[in-house]
């Protein structure tokens, strides 16, 4: 008689896929703070990303040694200059885009993801790139207007995705009425994010995108869309208790709108659609893909032979079996910023498995603010429950939280 093969939980109800998230946000985070470092004024966007994506793989191979379970990378390093908005991952034979280098005071974002059994944290970070004496300077201008006005989109984005009543107190009849509140509408979302984007002469970047985030997919099948394009982009499902997310946030100094580059896309991932190719080394390319990637996305510079992939990849393109994300930037080329936190929404409200860094606030000196009272009572807000001995500590963060939204005096945000 054959055994039967235990059916493994992959919900939050299981300790054990928070751990796994945790850990791989961990590995997220090392990773994201040394590419961090890198990017500074004359490196080589290329060699970044190669760093970043062999520090990943060390360090995911350090864990769950021994276990047979799946592990790898979610996301590959990608470096996006000034105004790319989509993740930049150059290859070494395209000649031109190999000697692509940083320039000082750019905005870059760096994007990368470890996973663990499937379960992946992919995070997102903008840092505007600095000469090495100049690390710790503070930052005015438009660069101050494009950072600040992301941080504090991001925050209220996050707070959104709180599903209404969840963190009510009162009486029972004051949270049964809390949870019994309307969900704000994905315009609505949209209008309040515009509102903080426009109070620092910003502007969101359309079809930016959140996901849900399923064991093997972070592409699930939930999404929202801020100012979508299109009619098969628009926002699809709710945030629930329960839920794994990939909250992106993305801001620009121009219009917001996007254009596609001539330049040829270097990231893709698997779909789920089967097809019989027909070339012998388009099967080859697929096989390494699905031994290698799963359904996670990947550069054609991770494959053995990036020659050969480039070439593979074309058939599977064309037959939909992988998906190729084309390379976006502004359409007016200025300056864009973007976040991107992993999170898993609980009965205490939102945890950030995986997050940017904290933006030290202080540094960015502008003569902008926040002015709408519901949106700086939102911010406010924490995006969790006070659980254990964090609660003490929530009081002294909350109030210089507020400073900074007010007047962007010297203060730091809550971390929830």
């Amino acid at each position: 008689m054959a055994e039967e093969v235990a059916v493994v939980d992959y919900s939050l109800n299981n300790p054990d896929t928070l751990t796994k998230y945790k850990t791989s946000a961990s590995i997220s985070h090392k990773v994201l703070e040394a590419v961090s470092a890198w990017c500074v004024e004359g490196a080589k966007v290329l060699s970044i990303c190669q760093r970043g994506d062999k520090l990943l793989g060390e360090e995911v191979a350090k864990v769950y040694k021994g276990k047979k379970i799946s592990k790898g990378i979610a996301h590959p390093t990608t470096v996006s200059p000034s105004s790319y908005i989509t993740p930049y991952t150059p290859l070494s034979t395209d000649a031109e885009e190999a000697a692509t280098v940083l320039k000082a005071n750019e905005p870059v974002k760096i994007q990368l993801g470890a996973q663990i059994d499937g379960l992946g944290t992919v995070v997102c970070d903008t840092i505007l790139v600095k000469a090495d004496k100049e690390q710790n300077a503070e930052v005015s201008g438009r660069e101050a207007d494009l950072m600040l006005a992301t941080y504090y989109a991001n925050e209220l984005l996050l707070r959104l995705m709180i599903p209404p009543g969840l963190l009510a107190s009162g009486t029972d009849e004051e949270k049964k009425k809390a949870a019994a509140e309307k969900r704000p509408t994905p315009s609505k979302m949209t209008q309040m994010l515009e509102t903080v984007a426009k109070s620092y002469e910003c502007n969101i970047v359309e079809g930016t995108t959140s996901w849900l985030f399923e064991r093997n997919e972070i592409e699930g099948k939930k999404k929202i869309v801020l100012l979508p394009t299109d009619k098969e982009s628009r926002t699809e499902g709710v945030p629930e208790v329960g839920d794994v997310w990939g909250v992106e946030m993305g801001l620009s100094l121009g219009s917001g709108k996007y254009k596609v580059m001539d330049q040829r896309p270097t990231l893709h991932r698997r779909t789920t659609i089967t097809y019989q190719l027909k070339r012998p080394s388009s099967r080859q390319t697929l096989s390494e893909i699905v031994k290698k990637f799963g359904n996670f996305p990947f550069s054609l510079r991770q494959l053995d032979d990036e020659r050969a992939a480039k070439v593979g990849v074309v058939e599977c393109v064309r037959s939909n079996v992988l998906r190729q994300y084309d390379i976006c930037t502004d359409k007016d080329n200025a300056p864009v910023a973007r976040l991107l936190t992993t999170i898993a929404i609980t009965k205490n409200g939102i945890t950030r498995i995986g997050a940017p860094p904290q933006l030290d606030v202080s540094k960015y000196k502008t003569d902008k603010k926040i002015s709408d009272e519901q949106i700086l009572k939102i911010l406010e807000q924490p995006a969790a429950r006070s659980t254990g001995a964090k609660g003490k500590n929530k009081k002294k963060k909350k109030k210089p939280a507020k400073k900074a939204v007010d007047d962007d005096e010297e203060s730091s945000s809550e971390e929830d």
